[in-house]
């Protein structure tokens, strides 16, 4: 192997790469031994020239490094391909029965700027770092090695590659496919559009959920605030709802959550509607003085978006988060369920929960909590990097 640049961190700065962190800030360098160029593999050692580990270097990021391994291993279609089967085997252990999940969730399986989700016979992948980014051609590679697909999508539409100095990069990558893809989660089918829309077709961190969630839904009115595909709805439906609302502000996905409804037998119990949820709620919510709502739903699920992208706007969206739990449970039974959601890293479970039971408390509902919910096996959590643990949520009965 090439002598590599090496990259030396600041006394002080090596110990939460060795506990797994794969992010070297620029701010933890303490100097590069030889020049570098951008997207180039380096070797980071701390103060005392012991190696932590190689990754991909960037000049221009604020994460200076992303480290890929602990040892020197050549970055090549081999390591792809021992790395996918590995995040791969772990997908087929705790979701065995799933024909479409995430096969590579970024830092969560060791392949920092990395995001693999296959959707039945057709692969979609998402690069989101320079160094990642240049090495598209192997990854690509190792992929149709491992699962033979119909075709290779890439969605690299993220906003956070403009910080890595790449641009927007769409399309198919190998094979033939024209967009629309019918996708089983959990024995239902969905259409989705894979080369449009959302994430990179589907909410895959909720499949499980989806499930659980449903359970609370037989026999009662059901409300599904933005409901996308209309993954909550279908399966409410599924499990017994009486009858299914969902809002979306998308009138592209309400027409495929209806499709998805028509497709799986329900769309007699489920209803869509196009429309501002915050306007919905606060429209359904408001009544003249001296008038009290009249609660008309026994189950409420909440997945909105994320509300902030970054630290310094969590005031507002913890405000915003507060205003449709308020509302929500304005519309909620004496004891009906609320199933929410929250996929912001910046905001925890307890800060979240928080949020909710203050909205309780000026609703003058008092709250029993009876399940906690996470994101899916396919999108593996690892404490000691925060930032892979982003999906939280709660359901809640109206106590009183």
């Amino acid at each position: 192997m090439d002598t590599l640049p090496t990259v030396l961190l600041k006394p002080g700065d090596a110990d939460r790469i060795v506990a797994g962190h794969p992010w070297v800030y620029n701010g933890s360098v303490m100097r590069i031994t030889a020049p570098a160029e951008d997207g180039d593999v380096v070797q980071v050692k701390d103060h005392r020239q012991r190696l932590l580990g190689i990754g991909f270097y960037n000049s221009k990021s604020r994460i200076n490094v992303r480290v890929l391994a602990p040892e020197r291993v050549e970055v090549n279609e081999r390591f792809f391909e021992e790395r996918i089967r590995a995040a791969l085997a772990l997908r087929q252990k705790h979701m065995p029965k799933a024909s479409s999940f995430r096969v590579v969730n970024s830092e969560s399986d060791f392949l920092s700027g990395l995001v693999v989700d296959k959707y039945e016979d057709v692969v979609v992948v998402q690069f989101s770092a320079l160094g990642m980014d240049r090495k598209k051609k192997e990854v690509v590679a190792a992929i149709q090695k491992i699962f033979s697909p119909r075709a290779i999508v890439e969605r690299s539409d993220m906003a956070s590659r403009k910080f890595e100095g790449l641009e927007t990069a769409n399309g198919v990558l190998a094979g033939t496919f024209e967009g629309e893809l019918l996708v089983k989660l959990n024995g239902l089918s969905f259409r989705t559009n894979l080369l449009e829309g959302h994430k990179t077709g589907l909410y895959l961190d909720q499949q499980v959920n989806y499930d659980v969630v449903a359970e609370a839904a037989k026999g009662g009115q059901v409300l599904d605030c933005f409901s996308f595909l209309g993954g909550f709805a279908v399966h409410a439906a599924r499990s017994g709802a009486r009858q299914v609302h969902a809002l979306d502000q998308s009138a592209d996905a309400v027409a495929l959550g209806k499709r998805n409804a028509e497709d799986n037998g329900f769309g007699e119990k489920c209803s869509f509607e196009t429309v501002n949820v915050f306007d919905w709620l606060k429209g359904q919510t408001a009544v003249k003085p001296h008038e009290k709502v009249i609660p008309r739903f026994d189950m409420i699920i909440l997945d909105p978006p994320s509300f902030t992208r970054n630290r310094a706007s969590v005031p507002d969206a913890l405000r915003g988060y507060k205003e449709i739990h308020l509302r929500a449970l304005k519309l909620l039974k004496p004891g009906g369920t609320l199933a929410t959601f929250c996929c912001s890293h910046h905001v925890d479970s307890v800060t979240f929960q928080d949020v909710i039971l203050s909205a309780a408390y000026d609703a003058r509902r008092i709250l029993r909590r009876t399940a906690i919910y996470g994101q899916s096996p396919d999108h593996p959590i690892i404490p000691s990097i925060p930032e892979t643990e982003y999906l939280k949520g709660f359901a809640f009965e109206v106590a009183r």
